[in-house]
């Protein structure tokens, strides 16, 4: 059984008991978290597709941690014009177990 869910911008494929690293969510460790916009659900046999959503599938899960992913370099450079920019950026993420998935 699996459910392809949206958030942050992004899809995932999740199934139950599996941890994902999604953008950054709002709250504490170890506090609930539902998602509604619910793309598609497969639970093994049937394959069920959103037009855009599924208005009857849930995916709960619980918030495991919350972090910042390694940091990436950005740098710019124009050669003999002595332009030289060194930025540094480190994404924020919210490490999320899924407990289950729910279909009515």
């Amino acid at each position: 059984m699996y459910a392809v869910i949206s958030t942050g911008g992004k899809q995932y494929q999740v199934s139950e008991g599996q941890t994902i690293r999604v953008e950054k969510i709002s709250g504490e460790v170890g506090a609930p978290v539902s998602f509604d916009r619910v793309l598609m659900f497969s639970d093994g046999e049937n394959v069920k597709v959103g037009q855009p959503t599924l208005p009857n599938v849930t995916v709960t899960g619980h918030i495991v941690e919350q972090g910042k992913a390694k940091k990436i370099l950005v740098f710019k450079f124009k050669r003999r014009k002595r332009y030289r920019r060194k930025r540094g950026h480190r994404q924020q993420y919210t490490a999320l177990k899924i407990d289950t998935i729910k279909a009515a």
